[in-house]
């Protein structure tokens, strides 16, 4: 019988905020939480964004904390100042130019057109006739709407960077984020697991792409700038798992990402999912880190007509001023996404191990669902996969929770405000609910709150989806009046305001998460509640080892309880070891049985059986 993957630790940060402790969830809903539940997180955020250095939160406080997160105007470069070089063919007059330079800038290949007067360290040039010259001047971005991380917030700062790239950045702080959910030390982890019984999934769908990686290195030479050392291997996709490894977890488990674009945490996270079931690890860290809001890439969105542009947004609201905290519009009058930062991550544990830790259970993961397009006429169009994964993820919901069961999910859709998406993704959800008999399907769609983070867009998604399970609320699509006409709702519950599910969410069993991916990629993953999870637990391991395993949950749900605390008054644990602990050929001891590494308890056991018997 295959093992139910848990999900027991999570962490990250977007647009709306930290994921532990489900405050990035809570920002969406602040409107229906009482002020005692949301003051831990405006102290959060306060703190993090420099508003409040002794906690203390007034009305002031909280307006400019609503103003820094969310989708808004860009803060990571400045739309309206950016520069931009003009080719310019130059001449003067007596078609002479004269000019100075220092004589090391001189190009080592002199035009035949110039004259070169050496004068100590600098060098007068006078070119005869014509000079071609790239001339420095400032554009206005037709998109001025982001998702950035809250404002004010650098989690570079936070550790020894290292000129990392950004991407890294927020992977190191993710990864700690998510760790610090668990409630109990990752040493106490390894004491329980042999060291090849961790994997770790995480990556980026565009790279990293900053100055500091391939940004910097690819414009170096055009630029004055210098390629450093460090760019080409920071710049490597999968870098976000290297770094976990080898910096945060001390990691010699599997490894790698699984891109699919804009679906790629959905494809990490099958990745792990079939890890745990499968007993190839009984830990995984699963998850993604994205840094596009640069203008180079959105720039290249931009000309494929994906983005929102301001001028659309206008004339969606008949106004001469653009609305960017209501960029993203999905499912109504819309003009396109809106680009986003964010790191997601998620720890999975098998149900064995995390009962016998007393882990806490967010959820559990039934399964995810990949399918591609087929043959279509344009790259970046949708298909027909998305049909395949959704219908799978809805028929695996009724064969779990049966034929009233399936009837008590919500979807949170791929949801990216573009006038396509709103269509396509709209059919597929309605035809899936007439397939199953679900009536008034729920439908969120939270990148309305913190853009589209790309590959880690599914993890805002999964995120903000455990939370309901927390507190109880499914967030409305806060950024809509309407739903467009051509969108098809016969059999969906387009949720335009926040919908009480229950206390602790109990109204619903499960959740799916939608992705639709560029290329082709679509993803849909299946997510048990955390009630739905322990009672398929009790069934399987019976109700005397629950119980035993809820008391040993309460020390765990303590610790975790006060390391929310402890963050949101500035006093978080970022693992950044570099250089620690480090293994070399003298660690490493092998026997015809086992490998036994010097950091880690626990020898590696060497297989001795053939697979392939059969074949023999």
């Amino acid at each position: 019988m295959a093992k139910l993957p848990l999900i027991v630790g999570l962490g990250g940060i977007n647009a709306a905020g930290r994921s532990s402790g489900f405050h990035s969830y809570k920002l969406m809903i602040a409107d229906v939480l009482s002020e005692d539940t949301m003051q831990s997180t405006w102290q959060d955020l306060a703190r993090r964004m420099g508003l409040s250095d002794d906690g203390a939160i007034t009305e002031d406080i909280i307006t400019a904390i609503k103003a820094g997160t969310c989708v808004r105007r860009i803060d990571s470069f400045d739309p309206d100042n950016l520069l931009y070089q003009y080719k310019a063919n130059l001449n003067s007059a007596d078609d002479q130019i004269t000019f100075t330079l220092r004589k090391s800038k001189l190009p080592n290949h002199i035009p035949s057109n110039w004259q070169v007067d050496i004068q100590g360290a600098k060098a007068v040039i006078t070119v005869n006739g014509d000079f071609d010259a790239l001339v420095e001047g400032r554009v206005a971005f037709p998109v001025s709407s982001g998702g950035n991380i809250p404002a004010g917030f650098d989690p570079s700062k936070l550790y020894n960077s290292r000129f990392h790239p950004r991407g890294l950045s927020l992977t190191i702080y993710g990864a700690s984020d998510a760790l610090n959910s668990l409630g109990f030390e990752w040493d106490e982890v390894l004491r329980h697991i042999k060291p090849d019984e961790v994997s770790v999934y995480a990556g980026s769908g565009l790279a990293q792409i900053d100055d500091n990686s391939l940004g910097g290195m690819i414009a170096a030479h055009l630029t004055g700038g210098r390629v450093s050392s460090k760019m080409m291997a920071l710049s490597l996709a999968q870098m976000p798992a290297d770094f976990i490894n080898g910096y945060v977890i001390n990691s010699i488990g599997a490894t790698g990402t699984n891109m699919g674009a804009c679906a790629t945490f959905l494809y990490n996270l099958r990745q792990g999912m079939h890890d745990i079931q499968h007993g190839k690890a009984k830990v995984v860290i699963v998850g993604n880190a994205e840094a596009p809001v640069v203008p180079e890439i959105m720039e290249g969105f931009r000309v494929m007509g994906a983005l929102a542009e301001d001028e659309q947004l206008k004339a969606l609201d008949g106004c001469d001023r653009v609305d960017n905290r209501r960029a993203c519009r999905p499912f109504s009058s819309n003009a396109g996404f809106t680009m986003a930062e964010s790191a997601q991550f998620v720890v999975l544990m098998d149900d064995e191990l995390a009962l016998e830790l007393g882990a806490n259970i967010y959820g559990s993961v039934a399964d995810v669902f990949v399918n591609a397009d087929a043959n279509k006429k344009s790259i970046s169009a949708p298909g027909v996969g998305n049909y395949v994964t959704v219908a799978k993820a809805a028929a695996l919901a009724k064969a779990i929770l049966g034929e009233e069961g399936v009837k008590q999910t919500f979807v949170q859709a791929h949801g990216t405000g573009t006038p396509q998406n709103r269509v396509t993704e709209s059919h597929i959800l309605n035809e899936v609910a007439k397939t199953f008999g679900i009536e008034s399907w729920p439908v969120a769609a939270i990148k309305s709150y913190v853009g589209h983070s790309m590959s880690a867009a599914a993890g805002d998604q999964l995120v903000a989806s455990l939370g309901v399970w927390q507190y109880g609320w499914l967030p409305a699509i806060n950024t809509i009046d309407h739903i467009a006409d051509d969108v098809h709702c016969s059999n969906l519950n387009i949720l335009t305001e926040h919908t009480f599910a229950g206390d602790c969410g109990q109204a619903y069993k499960a959740v799916i998460l939608n992705a639709k991916g560029f290329g082709g990629n679509n993803a849909s993953g299946l997510v048990l509640s955390p009630q739905q999870t322990v009672a398929m637990l009790t069934a399987k391991y019976g109700s005397d080892a629950i119980a035993a395993y809820q008391v040993r949950n309460q020390a765990v749900k303590a610790v975790t309880i006060r390391n929310d605390t402890n963050a949101c008054q500035g006093q978080e644990t970022i693992r950044y070891q570099f250089g620690e602990a480090v293994m070399d050929e003298h660690s490493v001891t092998i026997t015809p049985d086992a490998i036994k590494l010097s950091a880690f308890e626990h020898a590696i056991t060497l297989s001795s059986v053939n697979p392939y018997a059969d074949y023999n």
